[in-house]
């Protein structure tokens, strides 16, 4: 390349640079003349409002995170019904042991083989609501309904009797520990469960438990791990959270226990 040549390039890269240069002010003065810039800067630096937009949206959902404040636990002491089928009998000494430690007072009531069916077809639980005046309320049922045919028609106005039993009490219904895929009763319970505004189901199904011979109910230990998976998951899920410090102890007594055959009214 002669020097004509390269000189006539470094010519047109020395303009290039300062029209590059001078376009990033708006404007700029030469001898008393005041001239607008080509404004390519801005164009080519500009934020497209499209992404604009998901900054923006993304801050806010950010802050909308942030401010969301956790459930407020009741740290005053409770009197709690346990009621339930016989998956109370290892469940409910720990749950003892949780009311022993937290200040609270334990009524269980075991009623052997029963079903929602049966729960919701008398009135004992409201016996014992008015004869114990619980303000906390835990529920056990579904292990004797996991293969009931049809059970969304056959058992929610059960489950809907029961619930309106306890009324306005703070609950929590506690789902079986199934060993077998359920025909419904998980979702059924559930469904119910989700219109009240004082009340929350925990899902039992698809824990790990070691059973006892009986291939249905949960060992003495892996049952006092499952309420301790009750206790834990409360504080965050929980519609009424209440106060449910660790034991120091394994298990405890209830104040009272009351037992009920299979064929009792």
């Amino acid at each position: 390349m002669n020097k004509t040549y390269k000189g006539f390039w470094l010519i047109l890269l020395v303009s290039f640079v300062l029209f590059f240069t001078l376009s990033a002010f708006d404007s700029f003065k030469i001898g008393g003349m005041e001239l607008k810039t080509s404004g390519m800067i801005d164009r080519l630096t500009r934020v497209p409002e499209g992404v604009e937009a998901e900054i923006e949206t993304e801050q806010v959902s950010a802050s909308v995170v942030e401010e969301k404040k956790p459930r407020v636990i009741d740290e005053t002491p409770q009197t709690i019904l346990f009621v339930g089928d016989s998956m109370l009998e290892g469940l409910y000494p720990r749950l003892a042991a949780y009311a022993a430690e937290n200040g609270h007072t334990l009524y269980s009531v075991i009623w052997y083989s029963s079903t929602s069916e049966v729960w919701g077809n008398s009135t004992k639980l409201a016996e014992y609501i008015e004869k114990c005046k619980p303000t906390y309320i835990f529920v056990s049922l579904g292990a004797n309904e996991l293969f009931v045919k049809n059970i969304a028609e056959k058992r929610d106005k059960y489950v809907k009797n029961i619930l309106s039993q306890i009324g306005n009490i703070p609950f929590v219904w506690i789902g079986p520990p199934n060993w077998k895929p359920d025909t419904g009763i998980n979702d059924l319970v559930a469904k119910n469960v989700k219109r009240c505004e004082n009340g929350s189901f925990f899902v039992s199904n698809g824990m790990h438990f070691d059973r006892a011979k009986d291939g249905a109910h949960p060992t003495r230990k892996s049952a006092r791990a499952w309420m301790d998976s009750v206790a834990r998951w409360m504080p965050a899920n929980a519609a009424h959270p209440i106060k449910m410090n660790l034991p120091k102890v394994e298990t405890a007594k209830a104040k009272r226990v009351f037992m009920h055959q299979p064929n009792e009214k």
